[in-house]
């Protein structure tokens, strides 16, 4: 049966081109939503640039008929309408007291309802809160699934380990020239750029699949400015983040267990090869407000939200005495801007050619967002991505929505990604004990 899907301001917000992923069913927006989307129009995050979108999308396919019936959005695709006349149900009236732009919108949808009982009426929101306050009025309501991974606990992790592995296999990692054709291995359905652990009894080795050769090969534990690996998963990370045929790296993994130091400590190993250094993070407000409500200039309110980066830097930094050509490098590339960490929204408009760009807390991106970043990356940049997919920020993201899976859902495969999740915890004892249990 053709359904008719009425869409909430956050879905509009989060994908400007989601009129065109419903299929031949017909999509319906509320005056309201356009109300609220005028609201975004000015500024520079992504919301504002996905409301000025729609809103040039909308313009696209206004007429007499988007009022009255409908306007055809292409071949293969149903008809989008503006819903402009509709009053508050009695029944909404009598359950929410308060007259806000979500019970409206919720009004729309039981005005719709009552106005066509056959069809299927389904409000898409990715708002948790007005999805339960519709399901209670007896409306149909989801989240909008387009760029939803079907399920996180499957995700692709970038490693496996092999046990049993025959021991001819695990000698010949060792013999020269460290090295085996994938096809004469028992390894079965091997993923582009994929690391293993072979094991066999007392003897093991680390392995990666070269997609370009078709060959098995040995991964060695390296050091990276003075950051040496301290188990397998960190190993597999720095080597994928210094091989320079892989051009897209994601790092996940809970805190503590250094993504965003092993991708800092690579790109200044490497970067002779990189004309700068971006570090850089979505800057997501607290309890959802504005920078506006905090003290000081813009560069005070943005030192918080910089502030865990150079503590990666730092770390790194104190490696060395304030004498040592290493520690000397760090502080001329941050004076001449050779390294650059700033938020993620400054980045925008900057010519990204032959840089070593890492986007920590990428978890709070939408899949535009990453994609958009992706999108921009010229000759010789080389894109990290790191975060927690467990450990959302942002009010409509969630495990299964956030850019972070979704990139490493989309990418498995290719040949030039990577990806590695990573599992032990190496802050600290504490650390890791307060991860796993509280």
């Amino acid at each position: 049966m053709k359904k008719t899907f009425l869409v909430d301001t956050n879905v509009i917000l989060h994908d400007s081109s989601c009129i065109f992923h419903f299929d031949d069913n017909d999509i319906v927006i509320p005056i309201t939503v356009i109300e609220e989307i005028d609201q975004f129009k000015r500024g520079h995050d992504p919301i504002n640039f996905h409301a000025r979108h729609f809103i040039r999308l909308l313009d696209k396919f206004s007429s007499d008929h988007i009022i009255n019936g409908g306007a055809s959005i292409g071949k293969g695709h149903g008809k989008i309408s503006i819903l402009t006349i509709f009053n508050d149900e009695p029944e909404l009236m009598s359950a929410f007291f308060e007259r806000k732009a979500d019970h409206r919108i919720l009004s729309a949808a039981l005005h719709l309802k009552k106005k066509h009982p056959r069809k299927q009426i389904i409000l898409v929101s990715k708002d948790v809160n007005l999805r339960l306050k519709a399901k209670a009025l007896g409306l149909n309501s989801q989240d909008y699934y387009t760029d939803k991974i079907d399920d996180i606990e499957k995700l692709y992790r970038g490693k496996r380990l092999i046990e049993d592995a025959a021991p001819d296999l695990i000698q010949q990692m060792y013999a020269s020239p460290y090295e085996k054709p994938i096809e004469d291995t028992t390894i079965p359905n091997p993923v582009s750029n994929e690391y293993f652990i072979l094991r066999c009894r007392s003897q093991s080795a680390l392995a990666s699949y070269n997609p370009l050769t078709a060959m098995l090969e040995r991964v060695d534990k390296l050091m990276a400015y003075g950051i040496m690996p301290r188990n397998a998963e960190q190993t597999f990370a720095l080597h994928a983040l210094s091989n320079p045929n892989v051009q897209l790296v994601t790092l996940s993994g809970k805190a503590g267990t250094g993504k965003t130091l092993l991708a800092l400590a690579a790109a200044l190993e490497n970067n002779k090869k990189y004309r700068q250094i971006y570090l850089a993070r979505p800057v997501v407000a607290l309890s959802n407000r504005d920078l506006g409500y905090l003290p000081g200039d813009i560069e005070s309110k943005l030192d918080p939200y910089m502030q865990p980066l150079f503590d990666n830097l730092s770390v790194i930094k104190n490696q060395f005495s304030e004498i040592d050509k290493r520690y000397v490098k760090i502080q001329a590339m941050l004076e001449n801007g050779k390294l650059e960490i700033s938020p993620l929204a400054y980045i925008r408009g900057r010519s990204l050619e032959k840089i070593f760009f890492i986007v920590d807390e990428a978890q709070n991106l939408t899949p535009h967002e990453v994609k958009t970043i992706i999108t921009r990356a010229g000759e010789g940049t080389k894109i990290v991505f790191t975060g927690d997919p467990y450990q959302i920020d942002t009010p409509y993201l969630d495990s299964q929505s956030n850019g972070l899976s979704y990139l490493i859902d989309r990418m498995k495969g290719q040949a030039i990604y990577a990806h590695i999740t990573l599992e032990k915890g190496e802050r600290s004892e504490l650390a890791e004990l307060a991860s796993n249990l509280l």
